[in-house]
């Protein structure tokens, strides 16, 4: 089983990117913002993959975060979600927007997931709400629906990418680290916070 890559955007189209690892190309399906973040980067990054076993074909879903590989998995394991709706769900919402709604049985939030109806909604917050790891409840009490303040255009940037708090604190911290302050273009911040917060 494929767990992680380490690689190079070399071609994406919506839901599918390419890294080339080591002369190999890999074809991941992610969320569409974690194929804008590898497309920033324009360097080696690293996909926390989830791999799909099946009788006619093996398919690699991958997230720039591990905690989205296992909300992909619990998600997985709601019936009548399928690995389509399961990224659509992480598209729409993010993964701290999705802990919200789920335990706050946020129904019409749920389903606005393209593909996703008031019984599936209802069905996903239910179910999930045992099956949710621990780390993801903490989520709630901290994250917000805007997970960063509206002062700084590069954390707004971050939170409509999906990172919360914590990560947003340590990109600036790393920014801060190679004298790329707020006065530095938006474009150069942006591209090197995702490769700080890629872990290159």
């Amino acid at each position: 089983m494929i767990a992680r890559l380490v690689g190079t955007l070399v071609a994406r189209e919506g839901h599918r990117a390419v890294l080339d690892v080591h002369g190999v190309g890999y074809a991941v399906h992610a969320p569409l913002r974690d194929v804008e973040a590898w497309a920033q980067a324009g360097e080696p990054v690293v996909a926390h993959v989830h791999t799909d076993v099946r009788e006619d074909a093996i398919v690699l879903y991958g997230f720039s975060r591990d905690r989205d590989r296992v909300a992909f998995e619990r998600l997985r394991a709601v019936g009548g979600v399928g690995p389509k709706i399961a990224l659509a769900l992480l598209d729409a919402l993010g993964l701290e927007r999705l802990v919200q709604a789920v335990a706050r049985d946020e129904i019409a939030v749920l389903a606005q997931a393209p593909g996703v109806g008031k019984k599936l909604a209802s069905r996903l917050a239910l179910e999930l709400k045992d099956k949710l790891p621990g780390d993801f409840s903490s989520a709630v009490a901290t994250a917000g629906i805007g997970a960063a303040p509206a002062a700084d255009p590069l954390d707004l940037a971050l939170a409509k990418l999906g990172y919360g708090r914590s990560e947003i604190g340590r990109a600036r911290e790393g920014l801060a680290a190679e004298g790329l302050g707020p006065e530095a273009p938006i474009a150069d911040r942006l591209r090197a916070a995702l490769r700080i917060l890629s872990g290159r």
